[in-house]
């Protein structure tokens, strides 16, 4: 029976999920269920995948991440000022860049001022803790080729 399977390492999990600050203000929730690749294949907080190991369909997870859990610290390192003048004309205040390289870095312009731009490489989550809850809609074994490619694929064909 599909509703007795458990979560394991290469199973396609499907959840509904929120993600909420340390004050529990809604930060993020998913419009439709997501799918992913359970077993370590970066689709969801590592922490979260250990959290949801040997549940099933109904079962609910809250769970406080750290910032080493969630988005990592907030690097001053990686907070740069760049002249208006070497940056795209469009620039503006909540955009991001990217160094369009093969790692690219994305920057999100956080302030304009004196035709300066400040550039910051950090997740805008950075430095919290955040409160990630979910709940499981769906277990199911992954297909070979899914595992092959470390993703879960659409319910109805590929997704490639």
């Amino acid at each position: 029976m599909k509703e007795d399977m458990r979560i394991f390492t290469n199973a396609v999990v499907t959840l509904n999920f929120r993600l909420l600050d340390s004050n529990g203000e809604l930060i993020e929730q998913n419009d439709a269920p997501i799918t992913y690749l359970h077993g370590g294949y970066s689709g969801l907080f590592p922490k979260a995948e250990e959290a949801l190991n040997f549940k099933t369909v109904g079962d609910k997870i809250a769970l406080s991440l750290d910032p080493e859990d969630a988005f990592g610290e907030y690097d001053p390192a990686l907070v740069r000022l760049e002249s208006l003048a070497d940056l795209p004309p469009d620039t503006a205040v909540g955009g991001y860049l990217s160094s369009g390289d093969e790692d690219a870095q994305v920057w999100r312009v956080t302030e304009i001022s004196d035709g300066k731009a400040v550039l910051d490489g950090n997740h805008e989550l950075a430095g919290q803790r955040v409160l990630f809850e979910c709940t499981v809609l769906d277990v199911r074994a992954a297909t070979e080729e899914e595992i092959e490619h470390g993703h879960a694929h659409e319910t109805h064909g590929r997704c490639h």
